[in-house]
């Protein structure tokens, strides 16, 4: 007779979630991490411009990257986009492509970032809301780039294995 508690009752989901012994069950776990951390900034990153569009446009064109006009459409789109693509992520549909796109943004804010450090512009990366020309001693490129490299790791890891717990993706494509 077992002494093992039945309770709660095991899935194969969530008993190879659980199992982190495994190296499938540890990438199961670093995948779904992955999935909300870098889904979950997007989303904060969107909702907190979004209701601000002209402060995220004025943002984009700090960097001065972009021709004027065609930054303030992205500034304005950029939002949209971020929690678009994070609320695919959390939710775990179409997570390769969303990772890819995911990943895409933060190559560009990572390209953004090192522009506006290496041209010596003292500037809010305008990644959580904000934007536009701040004292010098407030500038944080380093924190950021670092930031933004790890959640491109995460979006990395996603691309290459977009199949992790609790996503739809795994529902509806097994």
């Amino acid at each position: 007779m077992s002494c093992q508690p039945s309770w709660p009752p095991a899935s194969a989901e969530s008993a190879d979630l659980l199992d982190l012994r495994s190296r499938a069950g540890l990438a199961d776990v670093v995948g779904l991490s992955a999935r909300l951390i870098l889904g979950g900034v997007l989303i904060w990153a969107g909702a907190a411009k979004v209701t601000r569009p002209a402060l995220s446009a004025l943002a984009v064109r700090a960097y001065q990257i972009l021709p004027y006009d065609f930054a303030g459409y992205v500034g304005y789109a950029l939002p949209v986009l971020e929690i678009l693509i994070g609320l695919l992520l959390v939710v775990g549909i179409f997570t390769r492509l969303s990772a890819a796109v995911g990943g895409l943004l933060m190559v560009a804010f990572i390209i953004g970032i090192s522009w506006a450090w290496a041209h010596g512009y003292s500037i809010d990366c305008g990644c959580f809301g904000g934007g536009g020309t701040i004292a010098a001693s407030q500038t944080q490129y380093p924190q950021e780039l670092l930031r933004d490299v790890g959640l491109l790791a995460c979006a990395a890891w996603l691309v290459s294995r977009p199949r992790t717990p609790f996503s739809l993706d795994r529902r509806l494509f097994g």
